[in-house]
């Protein structure tokens, strides 16, 4: 390395451009031969630069995620299920309601895959430049019932409002506490105050939510303005996790000898 080199290679680190020297070797090789002229050198150098950061920036946001599974809705096989409302998943996939801030339910029998749609779409809301979060609703709540403890609450409520995008696995699987209802009412009011989108999957239907409540009034005003105004998804057919195990044998045709 010259004098020169070493002199650029600390200059472009210095200026926290270390995508440019990932590929500066290469890209000089290009313009010597004179695949590159003085401006193009100057701009593919500069989209490498872009790209490292892009790329650097999402495998960032998808850490914070804290998705179960890095699954993408280009992975989903709708085939294996052809009462699933594919048209409906699809149109959801271009994130018209992200940007709208509106949410979406999915709901239906277990093993269908809801947990797989719902991380897929935030996959796709983190790779368009969302903040995502992805939670067991159960742990979301203890993350909320420990600030009663520790005097926290408005920050860890603040903390689980900020993001574009939250999505709430398993949402009423069983009953509430009187706390927790509470929680969940203030959680989903600051979220739709914000205009910023959930993400719920359950086992069961929208209306039979109301009786895990056990104030009415709040049972009432949170499912409101959860279910009267979110896309709702029903998810139904046959078992869809079974044909995602690993090392899944495949049936094999026997045929009586002759």
């Amino acid at each position: 390395m010259t004098v020169v080199d070493a002199a650029l290679h600390t200059s472009l680190r210095t200026l926290k451009l270390s995508g440019m020297l990932e590929t500066l070797d290469a890209r000089l090789v290009q313009a010597h031969a004179g695949e590159l002229g003085h401006l193009d050198f100057l701009q593919v150098l500069c989209q490498d630069e872009i790209t490292r950061r892009q790329t650097t920036a999402m495998a960032r946001r998808l850490r914070r995620a804290r998705f179960d599974q890095q699954t993408t809705m280009e992975e989903f096989d709708f085939a294996a299920s052809p009462k699933l409302p594919a048209a409906q998943i699809r149109d959801l996939a271009a994130l018209r309601w992200l940007h709208n801030g509106e949410s979406i339910l999915l709901h239906g029998p277990v093993r269908v895959g809801k947990s797989h749609v719902a991380q897929a779409l935030g996959h796709l809301a983190v790779r368009h430049g969302a903040e995502v979060r992805f939670y067991k609703t159960s742990r979301a709540l203890a993350h909320l019932a420990g600030g009663h403890a520790d005097r926290t609450w408005p920050q860890r409520l603040a903390e689980l409002t900020r993001p574009a995008l939250v999505i709430l696995d398993d949402f009423a699987m069983r009953e509430y506490t009187a706390q927790q209802a509470d929680d969940l009412y203030e959680l989903i009011s600051e979220r739709a105050q914000a205009g910023r989108s959930l993400i719920t999957t359950s086992n069961r239907n929208p209306p039979d939510w109301y009786p895990l409540f056990p104030n009415p009034v709040v049972a009432e005003s949170l499912l409101d303005r959860l279910i009267n105004t979110s896309h709702q998804v029903f998810m139904n057919g046959p078992s869809y996790r079974p044909n995602k195990r690993p090392g899944r044998a495949v049936p094999q045709t026997t045929t009586n000898p002759k």
